[in-house]
This record gives structure tokens, C-alpha cells and sequence, in this order.
């Protein structure tokens, strides 16, 4: 995910709460202001003495010359590094995205921070707005939090479904209500990852509850924001999950609560080209992978001539994190 932190300098109480209204991830500010930013709420500090300290943590530099963008490559293999740009704005980016990482851009608006995060593709890793405009303050975080990369699902295959016995599995609540079309990508292993639909569907039985997606096995591995996966027994409430719609496109939502709970169980295994990927999940009705269309299907009415969208990768998992190595897992 790309990083927004909001510059307040001198330092602006307005700015600081629309920032935190708005979910920018951190406030640029001058040093001696983190007690007062943490009494109007929860957010990182930048500055000498904030939670990332400048110097330490990150540095500036303002690109003038061939010498500064040098300088900006050595410093990045050891911090993250804010860079502010002069006359010519795209050459100087160009060249340091493409050899650097933890790239901060400051920008003046939406439309510059709308650049930045375009350049060769892969943009900057993140930007620092300095504005005293609380509209643009908003419009740049939205755009910001919705510029994730999306992810290229596939189309698989039914090959088995058989009802398994009680075991223990996550409903995971979150604080966003989602839409016909999305849910989460979840898998028994970490080579394939359904995308199970969220609770958005009315029927006559039960309400509907567009927040949550009954996930399945405590053991299995859900997908989040940042790329890495967790084991569903382990979400727990402020957590941040990963809401993905079935033309692969992702959100970051915030978890309210996970609920796990004894339960008839469902294995479901599905063939995508040469990957074989499964997942156990709650027997009943209203749980449902997604088609193809996005319409959901609930797990009871799958056959051997169902298709259902998944995430397909080659790498395994260590701690959640990917890695190249050969993982056998069944």
C-alpha cells in the first residue's frame, strides 16, 4: 500500500484533524507538537522528536542536481527519504524509482500526488502533501488509499466438493460494508486463494450483513493490504484486512470484530490450469464463493462445472511473508 503523510508547518490544529478525519497515515510537523497531535487522536508523528524521527528514521532532500539524486540513492539503503523536486519534476522521480525503495514525494495537490504515484508505472512508495487546503487534503488521501494495485484473479474450476465434521471457524466482521461482487481471498494454502463473497445477500431467512465475510478454518490464510497473509485465528479487532471485488480491484478495510465458532465444515477444491487450490469452509447456505460476473454462489449449489474467481502465485509463505522456495503444502 502507498504511504500519505500530510506536512503541517508550521503547525496548523485544522490540518491535523482533517488529516486524521480523512486516514493519513502520519503528520509532518515541527519538533516539540507530538504531545498536542496526540491529544486530537491517533496518528504517527514525523519529526525530530516524533515516532519517526527525522534524521534517523527520514531524511529530505531537495533535488537540484545529478549530485542530489546520487545522494538520494545512498541514503535510501538505510532510510526513507522525502524528496522535493524544483523545476523539473518527472526526469529526476523517473530515475529514482527505478533504483530506489521507501521513495516519499512532497507535492502541493491531488494532482501532483495523482503524478507522482504514476511514474514508470510503479509511482513513488508514498507522498507528502503540503497544503493548508482541507479539500485537497481529503481528495489526495482518497486517491492515495484507492491507488492499491490490482490483482490479476483467475477463473478455476470446481473438481470436489464433501462435507466435512465440526470444526472451528472465523467470521470476520469489519468496518466497511461491502458490495455485491466482493469479499476476501482466502485458501488452505498459500498457492490459491478463493475469493469468498461477503454476507450481502438478502434472503428470506437470513438479513443481510454486507460488513462480514464468513471466512472459513481458523487455520486458513486470509490476504491483507500490505501483501502478506494471516491465519484467520488471528485477525482480531483493528486489524486491517484486505476487500478485493471479483475484477480483482482491492480496498483496505478495518476489522470491528472476529467471531469464530464450532460448525459443520465443507471442503471445496478447485483445479486452475496445473494449481490445485481448496479450502474448508462452513456448510451452509449462506456462504458462497464468486463467478466469474461477480454474482455470488453459495457453496451448496457447487458442481464439477461451477467456476468461481481465485488468486493464483507461485511463492510460498514464511510468517505471512512470501518467499521463492520450494513449500509443498496439501
Amino acid at each position: 500500500m502507498k504511504t500519505i503523510w500530510i506536512k503541517s508547518v508550521p503547525f496548523n490544529k485544522k490540518v491535523i484533524t482533517t488529516a486524521l478525519e480523512s486516514g493519513a497515515d502520519a503528520v509532518f510537523i515541527p519538533r516539540g507538537y507530538t504531545k498536542k497531535v496526540k491529544e486530537l487522536g491517533i496518528i504517527k508523528t514525523v519529526s525530530e522528536d516524533g515516532d519517526i524521527k527525522i534524521g534517523k528514521d527520514v531524511v529530505e532532500v531537495e533535488i537540484k542536481s545529478k549530485q542530489d539524486e546520487e545522494k538520494v540513492i545512498k541514503l535510501s539503503r538505510g532510510k526513507t527519504v522525502i524528496v522535493r523536486t524544483t523545476n523539473w519534476k518527472i526526469i529526476p522521480l523517473e530515475n529514482l524509482i527505478a533504483q530506489t525503495k521507501g521513495l516519499i514525494a512532497e507535492v502541493k495537490n491531488s494532482a501532483e500526488a495523482k503524478t507522482a504515484m504514476g511514474i514508470l508505472e510503479k509511482g513513488v512508495d508514498g507522498v507528502l502533501l503540503d497544503t493548508v487546503n482541507m479539500n485537497e487534503i481529503k481528495k489526495t488521501v482518497r486517491i492515495i488509499k484507492e491507488s492499491a494495485e490490482n490483482l490479476k484473479l483467475d477463473v478455476a474450476r470446481i473438481v470436489n466438493v464433501r462435507s466435512l465434521p465440526m470444526g472451528d471457524r472465523v467470521c470476520v466482521d469489519t468496518c466497511t460494508n461491502m458490495k455485491i461482487g466482493e469479499g476476501m481471498l482466502v485458501g488452505n494454502n498459500s498457492n490459491g486463494f478463493f475469493l469468498v463473497h461477503s454476507e450481502s445477500i438478502e434472503t428470506p431467512y437470513v438479513a443481510p450483513r454486507p460488513f462480514r465475510v464468513n471466512a472459513g478454518g481458523v487455520h486458513a490464510y486470509v490476504m491483507t493490504p500490505s501483501g502478506k497473509t494471516k491465519y484467520l485465528s488471528e485477525i482480531k479487532a483493528g486489524d486491517e484486512i484486505m476487500i478485493i471485488n471479483y475484477k480483482g480491484t482491492p480496498k483496505t478495510a478495518v476489522v470491528g470484530r472476529a467471531k469464530i465458532e464450532k460448525r459443520p465444515m465443507m471442503l471445496v477444491e478447485a483445479r486452475c490450469g496445473r494449481e490445485k487450490i481448496s479450502l474448508v469452509l462452513q456448510n451452509a447456505e449462506t456462504i458462497r464463493l464468486t463467478r466469474p460476473d461477480g454474482k455470488p454462489v453459495s457453496i451448496v449449489k457447487l458442481n464439477k462445472k461451477s467456476k468461481v474467481m481465485v488468486y493464483i502465485q507461485k511463492s510460498g509463505r514464511h510468517f505471512g511473508i512470501r518467499v521463492d522456495e520450494t513449500i509443498t503444502e496439501k
